[in-house]
């Protein structure tokens, strides 16, 4: 038996199911592909945004204070510090300060805080903020950082010579600030005003 025409045409017509397996296979390899080429993608993204994640953290500066009597040492375990600013409240009519070790000593802020805390009881405790600027070195790069930090004071009175100023802890209040933002956070904790 022959086949005619018309069956022949048919026949072609008809896909086979070798055909069928074969054009599954390249559909599911190319998804394969592209879904390997898709995560292949986020990966680097996540590595990416880590990386970023890292270098800020890296670049922020987190100043620590150590007391030692009369003056506070500072520090950043990650970073050298190169220039150091010191910006006092108003009220205590105390200037600019640019020491050139990082480091806050309390002969600069003693007599007029002890005057504004004069005429009350002589154990005060209390908290002085100060903004402090800070350039370091990040890399091979100079960056600078600013900050509100309290000075954690207390003072005592003395058989002789009046009252005492101690200097206890040193803390961070904000990051960043300005000049506004130290008077007001010294609006908040300043020592009740002096009595006549």
């Amino acid at each position: 038996m022959s086949e005619t025409a018309d069956q022949a045409r048919t026949r072609r017509r008809w896909i086979t199911l070798a055909e069928v397996v074969a054009v599954a296979g390249v559909l599911i390899a190319a998804l394969t592909l592209y879904l390997n080429f898709a995560d292949r993608r986020a990966d680097q993204a996540d590595k990416a945004a880590a990386a970023a994640k890292d270098a800020v953290a890296q670049a922020r500066v987190e100043l620590a204070g150590t007391v030692d009597g009369g003056t506070i040492a500072l520090k950043d375990p990650r970073h050298d510090i190169t220039d150091t600013t010191i910006l006092f409240p108003k009220a205590l009519g105390v200037g600019k300060q640019s020491p050139v070790e990082p480091r806050i000593d309390d002969a600069v802020f003693r007599r007029p805080l002890l005057t504004l805390t004069d005429g009350g009881p002589d154990a005060q405790t209390g908290r002085l903020p100060v903004l402090i600027t800070t350039r370091f070195w990040d890399g091979d790069r100079t960056r600078s950082a600013r900050g509100i930090y309290d000075i954690v004071w207390r003072t005592h009175g003395r058989r002789f010579f009046g009252r005492a100023l101690t200097l206890e802890g040193f803390r961070l209040r904000q990051t960043g600030g300005d000049a506004a933002a130290l008077e007001r956070a010294w609006a908040a904790v300043k020592p009740a005003a002096r009595q006549s």
